[in-house]
């Protein structure tokens, strides 16, 4: 069987070799979501796997947070404390507990057996959008719009450490690996940089500058050699974290973007954006993977499943949405008989 070419007579296309039909399909196997878990009576603004990888957990600007069924879509739960919108949430490295973060600033402790709040810490004074636990379960880290991000020691419940970051908002806000940094990303009108804490002394460590709008999302790499930042002005850029230099620039959302996450192995980037579609990049190159995943509307938040096989994706539409992504590391490798890339 020859190949097929590009440039060939159409009568030819039916010649295409097996690679290349095999990638095509895998392709377009990609673009259409596996599942849609529906119960969300607003937009979904985070999705997390649980430990178990049975389970997801998911909140809302509705005031919830949601559980379940990975496989099924069925809703095993919804909590809440109040109808104040949700807008970040993180579950602790041992899976017994999750932190959530709400438009009226207070910072939630949730026992993810009970689904009962077992603690609420106070002192932000607005929407509090981003929450992390560090590598140890002994802290968490929230970044809120009254432009502060405090570590907070969760078996006593009070701040341990107050950063006043210098900006008008704090939209994103994350521990290293290794918790010796913090991270921080979000708006002001002296720029949009990104700063680096050092996570006991509170001491500024870096400013990362390149991005043009807010810095809406952050994320390390497992080894923490690379830290990676989603903007508003459309890009991702990837950073060496040994000097603290840019390392790339990643393009091809047209809208900005909202969320970022990556793939257990290190390998995969996925990013989520207000173009309606979530991507997957290769972390070693910079470039696209497959075709975008199409949505009804805004894409706001994304998280791989802990076997790494579904991309999962929350909506304006409501819904969450999983995708079948088992295949995407064989798309990390060129086909010979290609000299394009399938966007």
């Amino acid at each position: 069987m020859e190949p097929f070419c590009v440039g060939q007579p159409q009568n030819r296309a039916t010649t295409m070799s097996l690679p290349l039909a095999a990638i095509v399909m895998e392709d377009m196997r990609l673009t259409y979501p596996r599942q849609r878990f529906k119960g969300h009576s607003d937009r979904v603004t985070s999705v997390i796997q649980s430990p178990d990888t049975q389970r997801i957990m998911t909140c809302s600007r509705d005031g919830s947070l949601g559980v379940w069924d990975l496989q099924t879509g069925q809703q095993i739960a919804s909590w809440d404390d109040g109808k104040s919108p949700m807008r970040a949430i993180s579950l602790s490295v041992d899976g017994k507990r999750v932190v959530s973060g709400s438009d009226d600033g207070v910072v939630r402790l949730w026992n993810v057996e009970t689904g009962k709040v077992i603690a609420k810490w106070t002192g932000h004074t607005s929407a509090v959008a981003s929450v992390c636990w560090n590598r140890g379960g002994g802290l968490v880290l929230s970044g809120s719009w009254d432009g502060t991000a405090k570590v907070w020691d969760v078996d006593i419940g009070t701040t341990v450490l107050q950063l006043d970051i210098g900006l008008s908002n704090v939209y994103t806000t994350v521990f290293s690996p290794d918790s010796r940094f913090i991270a921080t990303g979000g708006s002001s009108l002296q720029g949009e940089p990104i700063k680096i804490w050092n996570a006991d002394t509170g001491k500024l460590v870096a400013i990362l500058k390149g991005h043009t709008s807010y810095v809406s999302c952050l994320a390390w790499t497992a080894d923490g050699r690379t830290l990676i930042s989603g903007s508003h002005d459309y890009t991702i850029r990837t950073w060496n974290t040994s000097t603290w230099q840019p390392l790339a620039v990643l393009k091809g959302h047209a809208h900005p973007i909202r969320g970022i996450a990556i793939s257990p192995d290190d390998s995969i980037l996925a990013s989520a954006s207000w173009d309606k579609t979530a991507r997957l990049w290769n972390l070693e190159n910079g470039q696209p993977i497959a075709s975008p995943f199409q949505h009804p509307r805004h894409v706001d938040c994304v998280s791989f499943s802990a076997d790494g096989t579904l991309l999962i994706t929350g909506c304006d539409d409501e819904n969450v949405h999983t995708w079948d992504i088992s295949g995407s590391n064989e798309l990390l490798v060129s086909c010979p008989f290609l000299s394009f890339s399938i966007r």
